[in-house]
């Protein structure tokens, strides 16, 4: 049921995430229509399908897909048409492409859980236990998952009926947005260990693998399928940039203080992999040499225990570095929603976006 709260043409988030599902359970789960005959996957499909299937259908935000679809909004009216099911289809091409990202980003962590599950190679090498290697095993099958993940995404990118215009301006954003996600994940592992005071390193793998990732080319890609010109996209970017920086430097503090049955993941993860964020390296720059000392001790430390975490987090309280990044995060959401009020977006995309902004700021997962 649509909240009262919302005006009669608004958009309905709730309702454009389950299109999204739909669009997804339908190429997934029954895909041998919906793709040309020579692009058509073996009879029957495997295992890895089935895994996919249920990793991409697992419940999510669908933060890529929705902002996409919210793009196209900022420029058409949004009523039934073949122009919608293109836009869904490209949406749902995100969300395959970010399983891709997500269970490699996983096997380069060791992360262990995802989502409140266990991460793809987590959860088959519990399934595949009797082996000798299922550990090796684990982790090589979720390499080919994420593989697949990669190869249904140009699927169903190729089979969302673009024309040759939208293939032009389309394409190029997915290839750019591609190769920043990759360059942000380089620099992030390139940074992560002994905790440094880098913030302007930390501030651009920010940018690359959120900020632009996650909200920028999202938005862009679906007001480019609408037909949108350079000044809307200009406007798409004064948005997106702070309010992607704002979400990532949350992200960082749920993963120092979140609520581990909230946010799906141990909350001393990030401290583990001695993840190279804003919040540490500003807590690196105003330590104490004591404070220093113990966080080189235990930031990075793969065994570290509840009460290592539970040290580090009390330096990251007392240097000042948690009220700072709360602060970074209320003057980025300022910016995001000012820039919202010069946009020439359509009303409806306008006040859903206002909405995104408060949830992502807000949130506690």
């Amino acid at each position: 049921m649509r909240p009262q709260a919302l005006a009669a043409d608004a958009l309905d988030l709730a309702d454009l995430r389950e299109h999204i599902d739909t669009a997804l359970t339908d190429f997934l789960c029954s895909p041998s229509s919906r793709v040309p005959a020579q692009s058509r996957r073996p009879h029957g499909g495997h295992d890895l399908d089935r895994a996919l299937a249920w990793y991409v259908l697992a419940p999510g935000k669908r933060i890529r897909p929705l902002l996409c679809l919210i793009g196209w909004h900022t420029v058409r009216c949004g009523r039934q048409s073949a122009g919608e099911s293109t836009a869904l289809r490209l949406a749902a091409s995100l969300e395959l492409f970010h399983a891709f990202a997500l269970i490699h980003d996983d096997v380069m962590d060791g992360s262990e859980r995802r989502r409140g599950a266990p991460s793809a190679h987590r959860a088959f090498a519990v399934r595949h236990g009797d082996r000798a290697d299922a550990e090796a095993f684990g982790r090589n099958l979720a390499v080919l998952l994420g593989d697949l993940a990669l190869v249904r995404c140009d699927e169903i990118l190729h089979s969302a009926g673009l024309t040759e215009g939208q293939y032009r301006v389309v394409l190029p954003l997915v290839d750019t947005m591609r190769n920043e996600v990759v360059l942000g994940q380089y620099l992030d592992l390139r940074a992560a260990g002994p905790p440094g005071g880098d913030t302007s390193l930390a501030l651009r793998v920010v940018r690359l693998k959120t900020a632009r990732y996650t909200v920028e080319r999202p938005l862009h890609l679906g007001a480019v399928l609408a037909g949108a010109g350079a000044g809307l996209l200009e406007a798409c970017s004064a948005y997106a940039l702070p309010l992607g920086e704002a979400f990532q430097l949350r992200d960082d503090l749920l993963g120092v203080f979140g609520d581990p049955a909230v946010t799906g993941k141990p909350v001393a993860e990030d401290l583990r992999s001695g993840k190279a964020t804003v919040l540490m390296a500003l807590a690196v720059r105003r330590a104490t040499r004591p404070q220093a000392r113990l966080l080189r001790r235990f930031v990075g430390d793969p065994c570290l225990d509840e009460e290592g975490a539970a040290a580090v987090r009390r330096v990251l309280e007392v240097t000042g570095a948690r009220t700072t990044v709360e602060q970074m995060i209320s003057t980025r959401y300022a910016a995001a929603v000012a820039a919202l009020e010069q946009a020439p977006f359509l009303p409806r995309a306008a006040e859903a976006l206002r909405r995104i902004a408060d949830s992502a700021v807000t949130r506690a997962a």
